[in-house]
């Protein structure tokens, strides 16, 4: 067990960035927030025992030097009396810091997008609905409450175990310290009524379907603010480009003889069409790549490719006169067509003498 591997931090941390990672680490692995828990707990534990004495210089060289056994050797002990002492000192109150919402304030919505609105980027009006406490009961949900019995409206009960002491949210009250005797008539003990509002987002260019946009302050509403809004995105296939990535992928049909002729096609990409050359006996399957013409990335602006992809094509049906000139032509490369006859007859003969062996 480390003690700068349990806060996740390096040896050379400081006390800010020691203090940091307890409060993030602290708040995740709370009890009150894990309710019967025992993994999360004991975790919570090691958070505060590792803080204990990262967070004290004399403690901390200490332990650096001859670890925790060091500690106890000088008469350093881990209290577990009451660590919730210490965790307020850094947050607060925890019902006061975190308010009893009964929601999250986080909230995420799903935002389809068309693909040249994810491609180019697009500024967007969405309605949102968000929630906020009741006005009458302010997010209790009660219209007349009671002080909770089993906690005495402290929202906590404490379970000793020895030395060890561990707080608990009230099983009875779910930590709020009071029970309703009546509901709200407003929200009908819900706690909160339902907002609607428009919002203006710019969304960058190079979104991809399950990515995340956050909006601050535009989520659900709580006694000391908003929360966040997360948008999700969903953006519909193109119909003309395939995307891997940040490259673009597109297939340009090429009939066959310009294929075995050569040519020169147009082709579109996101910024116009462009011009290709098609060399003379080009296969199919050949891919052209244009570097920075895919898709740009939505946090670095860095392109990706697009991929032309030459899919040989050939005549649906021909007129008699078109048979004729390709029987013609065909006839023409009768050596060519003997080499690969050939070739296979060897072929053959040589997997005939398998089964004869």
């Amino acid at each position: 067990m480390d003690y700068y591997e349990i806060l996740g931090i390096s040896k050379t941390a400081t006390k800010e960035e020691i203090k940091k990672a307890y409060r993030r680490l602290a708040m995740k692995y709370h009890p009150d927030k894990n309710p019967g828990d025992k993994e999360a707990e004991e975790k919570f534990k090691l958070i505060n025992e590792a803080y204990q004495v990262l967070s004290d210089d004399e403690k901390r060289a200490i332990y650096d030097r001859y670890g925790k056994e060091g500690l106890e050797g000088r008469g350093y002990k881990t209290d577990f009396s009451d660590i919730f002492d210490m965790f307020r000192d850094i947050f607060g109150d925890f019902e006061e810091k975190y308010d009893d919402t009964p929601y999250e304030l986080d909230k995420a919505i799903e935002v389809p997008l068309e693909f040249e609105e994810a491609a180019y980027g697009v500024s967007k009006e969405i309605e949102i609905e968000y929630l906020a406490l009741c006005p009458k009961c302010k997010g209790t949900g009660a219209k007349k409450t009671q002080t909770c019995p089993t906690c005495q409206g402290q929202g906590r009960i404490v379970i000793s175990n020895g030395f060890m002491r561990i707080a608990q949210e009230c099983p009875n009250c779910n930590g709020r310290g009071f029970i309703i005797k009546e509901k709200c008539d407003e929200c009908n003990g819900r706690g909160y009524i339902i907002k609607k509002e428009k919002i203006h987002v710019d969304i960058p260019a190079g979104v991809d379907t399950g990515m995340r946009m956050r909006v601050a302050g535009k989520g659900n509403e709580g006694k000391r603010g908003r929360g966040d809004l997360y948008l999700i995105f969903n953006v519909k296939p193109s119909k003309i480009f395939k995307r891997k990535g940040n490259n673009l992928i597109v297939e340009v049909p090429v009939f066959f003889t310009s294929a075995i002729l050569g040519d020169k096609i147009k082709i579109p990409t996101l910024e116009g069409e462009k011009e290709i050359e098609i060399k003379p006996f080009t296969k199919d399957k050949t891919q052209i790549r244009f570097k920075g013409l895919g898709l740009p990335d939505p946090n670095t602006g860095y392109k990706g490719d697009l991929y032309a992809i030459i899919n040989v094509t050939y005549p649906k049906k021909l007129t008699p006169e078109q048979k004729e000139l390709l029987e013609k032509l065909h006839q023409s490369f009768t050596g060519e067509i003997k080499e690969h006859k050939s070739i296979l007859e060897e072929a053959i003969s040589k997997v005939k003498s398998w089964f004869k062996s």
